[in-house]
């Protein structure tokens, strides 16, 4: 029993972060969490927060030795179920991880079918919240992209990738888990692109291998050819990009069941289809991972309000009958400065974050710091 207490405290806390750990009627989000913390770990990850922290003060909150909590930190840090910082100087930071995106992706070289099984369950009522601020974003490939449109940095792949200094590839763990149970596609499995801080957690935990630029560019590349769909994170400094397909992406697959999928994805751009110069070669029918170009009789045609943006359609157009444009400028999303920026609108748009919550939390946070330095 009072286990079960812990575990319902873990995914509270857990729900209150940005990114949602909802409760359900059928208690599958208390089996995931059973599946992948102990007791103990469970307890300690409830008195972590957003705000990067040092062991000593987590260890004043949970009430336990300094020593101790450091190690069981680390630990954890270790099994993907919280986020750590290793600075140059200083001792090292953790903070809580998001469920999604977080300690489900930390978790893609421990997989197995019962846990796919239970995270299959759960995951429509996981992302349902995003509809109000996505958590990720879509961009076109760069082929797709003509030379007279008038495109944003932190709107072309490239662009995004040049402003990076640490690179790595991970798995895409929707390809992975899919496969596991017999499902999924052939595509690329190895595509998920991480940079910053996030570089060096996957590396010391064994999630993905460091790349050069030239490398990220050439996955880039294969992504296009495989007919992947670009979807950083949603923000103007990025810390991932995560190159997915409508049949394995749970995010892509939700998105997809909706009947206007451009309502619910944040993109700048929507395709255009010149049906005079089009020949019908169905090229792009299977490219397309939304079913926006479909066929009928023998004509290919657009429904445009399930068209994401992502410019797949257009980058092996034969006759070039597919184009992208710019939406309306009521129509146009605002992407946040940063990931912050971003983790705080999807907070608010939960209502799990306003302005006094956040004051409070970065007071209690100081007030911790300054009596664990006291003692």
């Amino acid at each position: 029993m009072e286990d079960e207490k812990i575990f319902r405290k873990l995914a509270r806390h857990l729900d209150n972060l940005p990114g949602g750990f909802p409760a359900t009627e059928s208690g599958v989000e208390l089996r995931i969490l059973r599946r992948l913390f102990s007791p103990e770990e469970a307890e300690l990850a409830t008195h972590l927060t957003l705000i990067p922290e040092e062991a000593r003060v987590i260890g004043r909150r949970a009430k336990r030795p300094a020593s101790d909590t450091a190690a069981r930190l680390d630990q954890m840090a270790r099994k993907g179920l919280i986020f750590n910082i290793l600075p140059k100087k200083g001792p090292a930071l953790y903070t809580a991880a998001q469920f999604v995106i977080g300690i489900w992706e930390y978790h893609v070289n421990d997989l197995d079918p019962e846990l796919i099984r239970d995270m299959n369950e759960y995951i429509p009522a996981l992302v349902a919240p995003w509809e109000k601020s996505p958590q990720l974003r879509t961009i076109p490939v760069g082929r797709s992209i003509a030379a007279e449109m008038n495109v944003l940095s932190y709107e072309m792949a490239e662009a995004l990738i040049s402003a990076q200094k640490h690179f790595l590839v991970a798995p895409c763990i929707c390809r992975r888990e899919h496969k596991i149970v017999g499902k999924g596609c052939d595509r690329p499995e190895e595509s998920c692109l991480v940079f910053g801080w996030g570089v060096d957690y996957y590396r010391r935990n064994g999630i993905g291998r460091v790349i050069t630029k030239e490398e990220t560019l050439e996955i880039l590349k294969r992504a296009d050819e495989a007919g992947l769909v670009l979807q950083p994170s949603n923000a103007q400094k990025i810390v991932n990009i995560c190159c997915c397909c409508g049949c394995c992406c749970q995010v892509l697959k939700n998105v997809k069941r909706h009947p206007q999928p451009a309502s619910l994805v944040s993109s700048p751009f929507v395709a255009i289809h010149d049906t005079d110069t089009c020949v019908n070669c169905e090229t792009c029918i299977s490219r397309c991972q939304m079913d926006a170009l479909y066929l009928e009789g023998d004509k290919v045609l657009l429904k445009s309000e399930r068209c994401i943006g992502c410019g797949l359609c257009v980058s092996t157009c034969p006759t070039r009958s597919l184009t992208l444009a710019r939406k309306p400028a009521s129509e146009q999303p605002s992407v946040p400065r940063n990931i912050v920026e971003a983790s705080l609108n999807l907070a608010r748009s939960r209502g799990k974050l306003g302005p006094v919550d956040l004051a409070k939390m970065q007071l209690k946070s100081k007030l911790d710091r300054l009596l664990s330095a006291k003692e």
